[in-house]
């Protein structure tokens, strides 16, 4: 009877799987083969335009030895660990109070999630402004009589990253509310009102029980979270150009600088490289989560 169910399962939906397999061959072909053509390049000394010309790991020696390089890796990381712990924090919060079935929620949830619908160059420009010195926050509390108020990260090398990471939060934090109050809203509702007949405080209920039943929108948020903070380009380029100086250098901009300023592919190769090596430790754990254990599960 097994053997003769499994047939019967691979035919359901046959010309939807049928017209799915162009797509697929060419989804394929684009993302493996341009993956393994950048890996490839990125052991030559091609400069302004690719040439097979075998160096080793001599770009990757280079790479990392570049003081904009490891600056960038370092933004990257202050950058991505406080955006993903923030985002998931204040996201959480913001969805568990939506939750209460409070009044206006539609309009609160449009204006969370609104700021997401802007492009990232537009939130960059807008935090720029709001960020300056001269007629942002800081001259605004000023000429309330703080005169010795200062606010001006944009222009801080030592707390630029920081001034990033404000904007990155106004824009994303709003998805993740999304996300995770669809996940709320896929806990039943009998598992509240048991909590609540066994005089569960509410912040058990939701550490012990809510939260572990969750892990599913988690990764996914996860995911999400990782794959925006490795690509990062947009709001930097925006806010301040990389500057002041190399303080706010990413590893998306130094990669776009050297294959299309410095006209130095291989070394933009190399970079990339790493940056997709970056994604696949994010993504593989990812599928072994929701692919190996539902197979072995």
């Amino acid at each position: 009877m097994p053997q003769q169910k499994r047939p019967i399962r691979l035919l359901r939906n046959l010309n939807a799987k049928i017209a799915a397999v162009p797509m697929m061959l060419t989804a394929t072909f684009v993302f493996a083969g341009g993956s393994l053509w950048t890996v490839l390049y990125s052991f030559t000394s091609s400069k302004l335009l690719p040439r097979f010309s075998f160096v080793g790991a001599e770009q990757y020696e280079r790479l990392w030895a570049a003081p904009r390089w490891n600056v960038a890796v370092e933004n990257l990381f202050i950058y991505g660990a406080l955006s993903l712990i923030f985002q998931f924090v204040i996201g959480f919060l913001l969805a568990a109070l939506l939750d209460q079935k409070i009044r206006f929620e539609d309009t609160f949830r449009t204006i969370f999630l609104y700021p997401f619908a802007l492009s990232f160059v537009v939130t960059g420009l807008v935090w720029q402004w709001i960020l300056n010195p001269d007629f942002g926050v800081q001259s605004v509390v000023r000429s309330l009589g703080w005169t010795n108020f200062e606010f001006n990260p944009l222009y801080d090398a030592d707390i630029v990253i920081f001034g990033i990471l404000i904007a990155a939060l106004w824009q994303g934090t709003g998805l993740i509310m999304c996300l995770m109050l669809a996940g709320l809203r896929g806990i039943d509702e009998d598992i509240w009102k048991a909590s609540r007949v066994d005089g569960i405080p509410t912040w058990k209920t939701y550490l012990f029980i809510v939260i572990p039943m969750m892990r599913p929108v988690f990764i996914t948020t996860l995911v999400i979270i990782a794959s925006g903070i490795v690509r990062v380009y947009d709001l930097v380029v925006a806010q301040t150009g990389g500057g002041p100086g190399i303080a706010s250098e990413v590893p998306a901009k130094y990669v776009y600088d050297y294959m299309f300023h410095a006209q130095n592919l291989g070394q933009g190769f190399a970079a990339s490289t790493m940056m997709l090596l970056s994604v696949a430790v994010v993504v593989v754990p990812w599928a072994y989560l929701e692919f190996g254990r539902r197979r072995h599960g």
